[in-house]
């Protein structure tokens, strides 16, 4: 059969129902392919290709299944890159094929930059941001690589692999005799060092978990609930598994680290033992200064990527390369004390929560809980990067099952709109995109994949006419200069109702908490809605760079920051 023909064979026998790209001329011969198959596998065409990773990302964030995309070679190829590496730094299994010149086109030898039209070394480039990436230069490879590159994007930490395959061997004849072998990934447990953590909680007095994005699958969420409710401990999470905490039970208590929840922060900074499951603890999340942080307690550090174990946040640490699903059900099964254990330790955390609670609302607080009021539970939310982003894990109100999927890691302006389209596909639900007025024009384009699909996808846009993160920054440490983040000094936002009318889109527009009616989620088709905030936007409580994360900006009174750390 065909190559092509073949790799679309493959992707429908691995249950991929859609794959998301643009064309291109150096893989017309694959499009071609697909279409004589689209009753059993649909190629979506976006309007960019960063869009078409973005869509891969989305649907595979959403499903668990691995997400595909392609595109030409060239331009075509670098214009993924961006999705590629939020893939990488978020673990979001993805295959991307890419188009090549003829390989007697290719540069080869020669000591040229370019011997074919748009020929261009993309393997070269994405190496250090894949788990696996390889040119197929003959026919004979591609049965083996494929099946190798799908193995390895969903083994261990999961992530992005490509494949650059050249047009003619696109369009060649290939011989298959027999199904390549494809083992089962393997999950690393060492369950020897499961005990120990046990031990450890039965020691402790004020433990917590930390769940970051390595607890997100569909497997780690049904066993996070089971051991919570037996071990009856306070979660806090990363920021982008906020969505989490309904999951887990009624002793979520927010997300930690420099945007994070004071409630969260104060529980780490207060714990005795903090159990770390697929959470990276990057700078983001432990501060600058990793020693304060949970400066008084044991740290067991779970997580499948021996890597992010090396950049540990003191010595003395206990770090386990585990499947953090596996430790849950151990300690879920183990567990036998009493369900008011740490009761005590309980009614301390509900006392810094009731304390803290609503310090920090500001207006788009409110109006983030106030959309996510309308926001039924069988719906998926992304959301961009920015101000934004901060707003929906701080103040969106998911409910049990509901799925929150960011851009953590790269934090890429534009992921929301292209990603929301993929998670459609992907979960076959309504799907409701937050963005900001910046990053939704990065990828503006891919309102007409919504309006041509009639897709039920809710594009929300935070209209503050300003690049919202940046100005504060510049309101901070540039003596309020707000060059190029601001109406009429370098940054401009189009009339979205003009926007909406121009891709045949149903527009909603609302100023206060009070006019979010619901009205925007009655139909099944696109919707654009625009929440206008009229006042300079911040986002609250920050930390200073360097101080303890309870310690966050504005500073609360500093006998109650005492009268709390001495609970």
């Amino acid at each position: 059969m065909k190559v092509s023909d073949y790799i679309v064979d493959f992707l429908i026998k691995k249950g991929v129902s859609d794959v998301f790209g643009y064309p291109g001329g150096m893989v017309t011969h694959l499009m071609d392919s697909f279409e004589k198959r689209k009753t059993e596998i649909a190629a979506h065409v976006n309007y960019h290709e960063q869009g078409a990773a973005f869509a891969a990302c989305g649907y595979a964030q959403a499903s668990g299944k691995t997400g595909v995309a392609y595109a030409t070679s060239g331009p075509g190829a670098t214009n993924l890159i961006t999705g590629i590496c939020h893939a990488w730094f978020d673990s979001v299994p993805a295959l991307f094929i890419t188009g090549q010149v003829n390989t007697f086109e290719a540069k080869g030898k020669y000591a040229v930059r370019q011997r074919g039209f748009q020929e261009t070394d993309i393997v070269g480039m994405v190496q250090g941001v894949t788990k696996y990436c390889t040119y197929i230069d003959s026919v004979e490879k591609i049965t083996e690589e494929l099946e190798k590159a799908w193995r390895i994007a969903q083994e261990d930490r999961k992530g992005p692999v490509l494949l650059d395959v050249p047009m003619n061997i696109f369009r060649s004849e290939l011989e298959v005799t027999q199904e390549p072998d494809n083992p089962e990934p393997e999950r690393v447990q060492n369950e020897a060092e499961f005990p120990e953590i046990l031990d450890a909680l039965k020691l402790a007095k004020r433990p917590c978990i930390v769940a970051g994005a390595g607890v997100r699958t569909p497997e780690c969420r049904k066993k996070i609930a089971e051991a919570v409710a037996k071990l009856n401990i306070p979660v806090v999470t990363s920021m982008i598994a906020v969505d989490l905490l309904p999951d887990a039970g009624a002793d979520g208590y927010g997300f930690i680290g420099a945007y994070g929840s004071r409630t969260a922060n104060f529980i780490v900074a207060k714990s005795d033992l903090v159990l770390t499951l697929g959470a990276r603890l990057d700078v983001r999340q432990v501060g600058g200064k990793r020693e304060n942080f949970a400066p008084d307690a044991k740290i067991i550090r779970v997580d499948i990527d021996p890597g992010e174990l090396t950049y540990k946040v003191r010595e003395g640490e206990m770090d386990i390369q585990a499947d953090a699903g596996g430790v849950l059900q151990y300690l879920a099964a183990q567990w036998e004390k009493p369900a008011d254990y740490f009761a005590e330790w309980l009614a301390v955390c509900d006392n810094i929560k009731n304390s803290l609670e609503g310090m920090d609302d500001r207006n788009a607080n409110h109006l983030v809980r106030a959309l996510s009021d309308k926001i039924p539970a069988e719906c998926v939310v992304t959301a961009d990067v920015g101000q934004n982003q901060v707003w929906v894990a701080q103040s969106f109100e998911a409910r049990r099952g509901q799925q929150i999927l960011f851009s953590g890691g790269h934090g890429a302006m534009g992921y929301s709109l292209p990603a929301a389209i993929g998670a459609h596909y992907g979960a076959g639900k309504t799907v409701v995109s937050f963005n900001g007025d910046g990053g939704f024009q990065m990828n503006i384009q891919e309102l007409q994949f919504i309006a041509r699909e009639k897709l039920p996808v809710k594009v929300i846009v935070f209209n503050n006419y300003a690049l919202g993160m940046i100005r504060h920054f510049q309101e901070m440490y540039f003596e309020s200069h707000f060059s190029q983040t601001v109406l009429g000094n370098g940054y401009d936002v189009p009339d979205l109702q003009k926007i909406a009318e121009a891709y045949g889109l149903d527009y909603y527009r609302y100023a206060t908490e009070q006019e979010i009616d619901g009205k925007f989620m009655q139909d099944s088709g696109p919707a654009l809605v625009e929440v206008v905030l009229d006042e300079p936007t911040y986002v609250f409580p920050k930390l200073e760079f360097g101080k303890p994360n309870q310690d966050q900006e504005p500073l609360i009174d500093r006998k109650e920051f005492d009268r709390l750390m001495d609970l």
